[in-house]
Formats: C-alpha cells, structure tokens, sequence
C-alpha cells in the first residue's frame, strides 16, 4: 500500500469520496463513530458524506437512542450506531476505568469499589435525562455529605451515560444531561473487555482501514499489547499488508481499497473530524507541517479544508460566506470546487446556527501567513 492508497481507502470508507444516498442511521454506522465534542460537528460530518442529508433525521436519531452520544474511544465524546455502543464501552470498560477512578477520583474520599457499588443506582436514577446538578445532589444524598470536587468527574464517565438530548439548535447544548442506556452496564470481565475489542477493532477497520497496530490503539487509546492479541485472535479473518513505511497492516477482506489515482473532492470539515484523529500516523489525510496549526495546544482541532484528499487548510464562517484560509497555493479548479461547498455549507447552516465555531474565533489570529478568500454564500 501507498501513503496514497492509504487516503484513498480511508475516503472511501468515510464516505469522502461521494456523498452516499443514506440516512442518518445508517451514515454512522457505516463511518462508525464521529467525534461530537463539539454540538455541531456530527451534524457537519455527515453534512460531508451523504447525499441530501437532513439534520432533522439526526435528531431524530439520537432522540430515539438510534445513534448515541457518549464518552467511548480516546475517552472522548463519540456519536456511534446504538448497536455498536455495548461492545465499544465495554472494549472500553479497562481503559476508563484506569484512568477515571484514579488519584483525582480517590482524592474525593472514594474507592474504585465505591464507584462500582454506585454505578448501578445512578443507572436507576438515570432513568430520564438528569443535569450536572441533579447527579451532583443525587451522589451527595448517597454519600450523606457533599462529594469532594473529583467524585462526580470520574463517576460521569465510568459510569456508562449517555448524553441526552438537551438543546436546539444542534441537539445538545454546552451544559450536559446524562441518560442511562438501554442496553445496561458493561461486564467488569477481562473475557467480555477481549470479545468487545475484537469487536471495536473489526468495526474499525471496516470505517478506517487498513491499519497497524499503532493505528487501531490509538484510535481506541487501549495497550498495543491487548491490540495485537485481538488481532491474533482475527487472523483467520483478517488481510496482511505492507505499508508506505513497511510496517505491518490490516484489513478485512471485500473492504474497499481504490486506486491511488481516484479523484476526491473537495470538502469543508467539521472540527475534530475523525479522519483526523485515528491513526497514530495522522499524516494519512493530515500533513506533519500543518498538524500543529490545525491541532492545537488544548486538544482543539479546527475545521479544514480537504483538497485532493489532504488537509490543506482551514474555514469559518463569516459574513457573506466562508473564510477559507490555504496554507499553501491551491488550482482554480480546487478553489471553484470549495466555493460549490461553501455555498451548499452556508444554506446548510442557515436555520441552524450561521456563525458555527465562532467561540474558537481566537485561533485565527494565531495563523501562519496563508492565502485567505471570502468564498460567497449565496
């Protein structure tokens, strides 16, 4: 495989290469989990990838629990498939519990048994959607006393919440509420953590393959020791492969892998796209040089323009359209094909929330020198 095929396969299966004619549901599930720190970004992400996508079938979807939204890989916000929720939190179940049940959770008073005793009556509480405070009050009223500041922290995401429906105009506002699932917590059982990780690392190839070792743990932040057992354990299903580099990749059989050579469109991405984030080698969609201009320092990862299947650049919107900003000098054919964009973003937005992102605004002023067009939203 070329560095170039790599993208390619990767645009293929997130649905980069075409906008598909399919619903919300079924859009997720094919490109497997979307990033959703940020309200909008699940809307834009699919806004990328299907045909005539309606937002209002999004929202639909997460208030019917057909896609979720909650803590899963990376311990970062994700929309996934619901059917796809069980087994990604319970691969997941190691890492969040190692990780938010440690010193900041224990400097609260508690144990990590205490959290496990507590889990299953704060599922039964969660029985509707329920804020930061009322949790905060629930926990104190269990606890017979305030909970120190780390209590609340660990136990919102080791528990298996969902984020519930709060807000217009993007479903959920920037003050959460948590829902139990409806499918119950995960196993506490090494056993059930391998079978879901299989599980988590088939799903993940078939949306970003193929991948190393090195890929698939840090999309899903698990040791590499527990990846390559899991794909040990899928051999007999699994593809072996030589990348760019001459490192070791995997893949299923059928998935597709397209010639280096097929076009991709432009593309006006939402922030902190998965493309972005699931490889070690980021360089797959991302240029090193631009990474640490479109990754920021906190973890913020901003909207960028995709030309010829690479990130190379980023937007905003602004009166009369989008700013795009070029970190490097594009055809007049590229810049054609992200004014087509553009306006198809602008409309998009319109009844929803014009100036989207613009609290990270600030980060425009850190930019290098770049060549910026006003593309026209009308």
């Amino acid at each position: 495989m070329t560095a170039r095929g790599l993208n390619r396969s990767t645009l293929a299966r997130q649905l980069l290469l075409r906008r598909e004619a399919l619903d919300a549901v079924e859009g997720v599930r094919r490109v497997v989990a979307i990033q959703a720190q940020q309200p909008a970004s699940p809307y834009l992400a699919l806004w990328n990838r299907l045909a005539a996508f309606d937002p209002a079938g999004l929202d639909d979807a997460f208030t019917d629990h057909a896609v979720v939204k909650a803590t899963l890989m990376r311990l970062t916000l994700h929309a996934v498939h619901a059917g796809d929720h069980p087994a990604f939190r319970e691969a997941m179940h190691p890492v969040v519990r190692a990780s938010r049940l440690g010193p900041r959770f224990t400097a609260s008073g508690l144990t990590a048994a205490d959290a496990d005793a507590l889990v299953p009556h704060l599922l039964e509480f969660a029985d509707r959607p329920r804020t930061t405070a009322e949790c905060e009050a629930w926990l104190g009223e269990r606890l017979g006393a305030p909970a120190g500041p780390g209590a609340w922290w660990g136990l919102r995401q080791y528990a298996p919440l969902l984020h519930a429906p709060t807000a217009p105009p993007w479903s959920f506002g920037h003050r959460p509420a948590y829902i139990a699932p409806r499918d119950g917590p995960p196993r506490d059982d090494p056993a059930a953590s391998a079978a879901s990780l299989r599980k988590l690392v088939v799903r993940y190839l078939e949306g970003f393959g193929p991948a190393s070792v090195a890929d698939v743990a840090q999309f899903a932040m698990v040791r590499r020791t527990d990846v390559r057992a899991a794909l040990a354990e899928l051999a007999g299903r699994l593809e072996r492969l030589t990348g760019p580099a001459g490192e070791e990749l995997f893949d299923l059989p059928g998935c597709p892998r397209p010639d280096a050579q097929t076009p991709a469109p432009p593309r006006l991405m939402a922030m902190w796209d998965s493309v972005l984030l699931a490889y070690a080698d980021r360089g797959r969609v991302l240029p090193p040089a631009y990474r640490r201009i479109v990754i920021r320092a906190n973890g913020d990862v901003l909207p960028t323009l995709l030309v010829d299947g690479y990130v190379a650049g980023v937007w905003r919107p602004v009166p009369g359209g989008i700013e795009a900003t070029a970190f490097h000098p594009l055809s007049e054919e590229a810049w054609e094909g992200l004014a087509d964009e553009a306006r198809s973003l602008v409309a998009f937005l319109a009844d929803r929330e014009p100036e989207v992102y613009r609290r990270y605004g600030h980060w425009w002023g850190r930019l290098p020198d770049a060549t910026v067009r006003l593309l026209p939203g009308g």
